[in-house]
């Protein structure tokens, strides 16, 4: 069965947006300091980020796009981030898990999937082999821990506190138990990657 693999960035203090996340604030007020190492520096919601990963950040991120063949991501994180322009950026299948697919405009390289389940089915179908990625939001990558779909786990912390917004495991409940494979480190984050046992 195809390998599926989750990823986020979180604040120091745990959080994966800041307060008051939505369509054109995908990363709440002062979240863009989450994804400085996916641009390679200081980026705002006023003006299109135009950098690109470097380093240490390029390199984790280059290894990490290596790998996929398919996306699971959520309707939430599809909708904050304006739906990319219209047009999936990650060149391979994208779905989209909600509970209302039948109010998705176009497709534009998304495929809305009503349920985790299916859309992990789907993606696995459609990796060729390759890994199947996990992404946010928060909810989406929580609920494939807890069903047990997961079996590596990256979390990129990024050197702020945001002191509010949206956590990670919030009303996550479960223990895991990981194992460590991988750190990374630049100025702008610190990548770590865990085997999540089962």
């Amino acid at each position: 069965m195809t390998k599926v693999a989750a990823g986020i960035t979180t604040s120091l203090d745990g959080y994966i947006a800041g307060p008051n996340d939505g369509p054109g604030r995908g990363l709440g007020d002062g979240g863009e300091r989450l994804h400085y190492w996916v641009f390679g520096g200081p980026w705002s919601y006023e003006e299109e980020p135009t950098g690109q990963a470097t380093g240490a950040d390029k390199e984790f991120l280059d290894a990490g796009l290596a790998r996929v063949g398919a996306i699971v991501g959520g309707r939430n994180t599809y909708e904050a981030a304006d739906a990319w322009g219209g047009s999936n950026p990650f060149g391979v299948p994208f779905f989209i898990v909600t509970h209302r697919p039948e109010d998705a405009h176009g497709d534009g390289g998304f495929t809305f999937v009503n349920g985790l389940d299916d859309a992990i089915t789907q993606a696995q179908e459609a990796a060729g082999g390759k890994l199947v990625f996990v992404m946010g939001g928060a909810d989406v990558i929580r609920q494939a821990l807890r069903a047990g779909y997961v079996e590596e786990l990256s979390i990129s912390i990024a050197p702020v506190v945001l002191g509010g917004g949206k956590r990670l495991f919030d009303d996550f409940d479960e223990t895991m138990i990981l194992d460590h494979v991988s750190l990374l480190q630049s100025p702008l984050a610190t990548h770590i990657t865990y085997r999540v046992r089962r």
